[in-house]
């Protein structure tokens, strides 16, 4: 928000001036409700992470029976079996390839959302996952992988594209105290959507051979489900204001969201940030690049992107399961759903105290803790051999990183770029980060087993170093952006963007003003 001794534009009345500043130095109460209209399209959009969650874990449990289909197909077309190396390779194509969609879907979305708007995006979207799901689930029936193939390709497009639509449009709808929190909904609709894969892929339930092309397709209930409830949803007052100067129908919108007919000081924050934007225009992804006025905020949201992917968390749920089995535990499958809850249950610790503790502190909570995890996991399966109880410590190491992956690194990346980026680069901003991370996704997913083969249980190591650095980054390049809005955080990097350091006014680097 402005400061209260910014100079009048309009040269308003001393009490008009007095009452504005009330309004900014003070948060209305009502800022802080969370109505009905707000949380049924917070929750609607998060439905596109949930899908993006659900279709990224499962395909991991009916691994062996959809090897087996692509055997039976094989045999049926050529009457041979189908070697190791062939099957291999159609099995990395089948994974790989939705995040080969992701990448291109998530350079997309600048393409939909300055045209259609965010709402609009969001809801024609949903035919890629009905074309999608009838790929896969009538693949078996058709006797043909290749659906199979272009239905996990088509689905990564539909999730790359969530990846940019999600964030962006809760961002824009939160009010600015409830921003973080809203934001981290849309990494809780991931790893419940992960959590969901990982259940119904039971074998009971639908990872047989029976059910498994109704599990691959399953994602057009939710589809559906998000189709009849966009209507119902406001488009993003941002989106009307400043895109499309339909500001009536701006204001209509911020007090069904808010639950009150006072939204002066959202409009007027809107209006600011709509004459800065008529200034800047909107901006192409060359011209981010170009820009020195971006270079700032556009290598923090790379680099935010790049500490979730690099992490390692991928790898520790691929090393979960034969760590399982060396615990004694007798069925491994359940042990990694019991990984998938804490997954979930810190996802929504973040939830609540994101707003208190601030995006950067916890972001650098996560990191630490996720390397000290790392290097306890490593140790672990060093010494597994020798000292059958370090199978217990690998355990507590696995719950630990990932508990500490949700608290920062997992759910801030997403919403901090949305609010690193005014109103005219948020869109290009949002593509480049989305395909920073799903390229980052597909690099992690095609090399991990080779270095994994290659270095043993010290590929953690690898993965402590990333850790340290991200870690370095965050501390000494990453702004708090709690409880600043838009323009206050694009004004801070206009300020900076002539030198290496933050002005001190407008942000603090060291994370001070937040509170555990």
């Amino acid at each position: 928000m402005s400061s209260s001794q910014e100079t009048p534009r309009d040269a308003p009345s001393k009490k008009d001036v007095a009452v504005e500043t009330t309004n900014l130095v003070q948060v209305p109460p009502e800022q802080k409700q969370v109505t009905f209209q707000l949380l049924l399209a917070v929750g609607t959009a998060v439905i596109g992470s949930l899908q993006f969650g659900y279709n990224t874990g499962v395909i991991n449990a009916p691994q062996k029976i959809i090897e087996g289909f692509y055997n039976e197909t094989y045999i049926g077309r050529y009457s041979q079996n189908i070697s190791d190396a062939v099957l291999t390779t159609l099995w990395s194509i089948s994974v790989a390839i939705f995040s080969v969609g992701g990448i291109i879907g998530s350079f997309s979305v600048g393409l939909f959302v300055n045209r259609l708007g965010r709402k609009n995006s969001m809801l024609i979207a949903n035919i890629l996952a009905f074309i999608a799901a009838a790929f896969m689930g009538f693949s078996k029936l058709a006797a043909s992988w290749e659906m199979l193939i272009i239905g996990r390709f088509i689905i990564g497009l539909y999730s790359g594209l969530s990846t940019g639509f999600v964030p962006m449009y809760v961002g824009e709808i939160a009010p600015t105290d409830l921003r973080g929190a809203l934001g981290t909904l849309h990494q809780l609709g991931v790893v419940v959507g992960i959590l969901i894969a990982q259940v119904f892929g039971i074998d009971s339930i639908m990872g047989n051979a029976t059910l498994w092309p109704f599990l691959l397709s399953f994602t057009f209930i939710p589809a559906v489900v998000q189709c009849v409830l966009l209507p119902f949803c406001p488009e993003s007052p941002r989106y009307l204001l400043i895109n499309q100067n339909e500001e009536g129908k701006a204001q209509d919108v911020l007090r069904k969201l808010r639950g009150t007919d006072d939204v002066n000081t959202d409009m007027q924050e809107m209006r600011e940030e709509s004459r800065q934007m008529m200034r800047e225009k909107k901006v192409t992804i060359a011209e981010l690049f170009r820009s020195p006025l971006y270079r700032q905020p556009l290598l923090i949201a790379v680099m935010l992107q790049l500490s979730q992917q690099l992490s390692g968390i991928n790898a520790v749920f691929y090393y979960s399961t034969a760590i399982f089995e060396k615990a004694g535990v007798s069925q491994p499958v359940y042990a990694t759903i019991g990984a998938g809850v804490v997954n979930t249950a810190f996802t929504v610790v973040s939830l609540f105290i994101v707003e208190r503790a601030g995006r950067r502190s916890l972001h650098l909570v996560g990191l630490m803790g996720m390397a000290v995890s790392a290097v306890l996991m490593t140790v672990a399966m060093a010494l597994l051999d020798k000292l059958k109880w370090m199978s217990y410590v690998s355990i507590v190491a696995i719950f630990a990183f990932v508990a500490f992956f949700e608290i920062g690194p997992g759910p801030i990346p997403w919403f901090i770029v949305a609010e690193l980026f005014s109103q005219g680069p948020r869109p290009s901003a949002m593509a480049v980060a989305g395909f920073s991370n799903w390229s980052a996704n597909f690099v992690v997913g095609m090399c991990f087993q080779y270095v994994a083969n290659a270095c043993g249980p010290y590929v953690f190591i690898i993965f402590t170093v990333l850790l340290l650095g991200f870690f370095i980054f965050t501390y000494f390049k990453v702004p708090e952006t709690k409880g600043r809005t838009f323009d206050e955080i694009a004004a801070a990097f206009r300020q900076s963007s002539g030198g290496d350091k933050y002005a001190a006014d407008d942000f603090n680097t060291m994370g001070a003003d937040s509170q555990f």
